[in-house]
């Protein structure tokens, strides 16, 4: 497995690293491979079983989500949690989110699609299953993945070789999307489209179901 980092401009409050929170506005910086997780770990080990508790006791900051569409037999549904902006730069060199870095669009847990039957997204076959999603966020078009893995942190990819899927996809600008969405905007009777949105950057996939 590969550690996702994410770089920062400044440090977040250590609770919210140990427990993975969204919450946390810092990207993990400095950590040799394979140490993220294990720093993560390390760290709520120290901290004070209180404190621990009362981070635990309040709403988590990226709320968990899910969304279902139906199209003709095939039933396609994503689980997500959902960061919110706050005003931060989200993407690109100054951004939360650097280009050319892998990156699950959510938080906490990678997000990940299932589908009921067998689908082709964007022309692409695709077994019936579920996957995690994953992105690699550019100037210009994303990579989007889907893994094999889904069960999985949101800062530890599997790695490529369980990958069932890679394409490039076009990004479009859109109205601002204060928290992370995942919806369908379009259905057609045997296609879909699901769209990710944050922010005021989006793309789509493109996904055709059996008849």
């Amino acid at each position: 497995m590969q550690p996702v980092h994410h770089r920062t401009r400044k440090a977040g409050p250590a609770v919210a690293i140990a427990l993975g929170l969204a919450a946390a506005p810092a990207r993990l910086l400095g950590l040799a491979a394979g140490r993220t997780l294990a720093v993560a770990l390390g760290l709520a080990a120290t901290l004070p079983a209180n404190a621990l508790a009362q981070e635990a006791s309040g709403p988590p900051a990226s709320q968990h989500g899910t969304v279902a569409q139906t199209v003709n037999r095939t039933t396609i549904t994503a689980g997500y949690d959902r960061p919110v902006a706050r005003g931060r730069v989200l993407f690109g060199d100054d951004g939360l989110i650097a280009y050319d870095a892998l990156w699950t669009p959510g938080a906490n847990r990678a997000t990940w699609l299932e589908f009921s039957t067998d689908v082709e997204i964007n022309g692409h076959p695709v077994p019936a299953g579920r996957y995690s999603l994953w992105t690699i966020p550019r100037s210009g078009p994303w990579t989007a993945i889907l893994n094999r893995t889904w069960d999985t942190h949101h800062a530890i990819y599997p790695g490529d070789e369980d990958d069932a899927l890679r394409l490039d996809v076009s990004t479009e600008q859109a109205a601002h999307m204060e928290a992370l969405a995942l919806y369908f905007p379009v259905v057609g009777p045997y296609s879909t489209t699901l769209r990710v949105h944050w922010g005021t950057v989006s793309f789509a996939l493109q996904i055709e179901v059996p008849r």
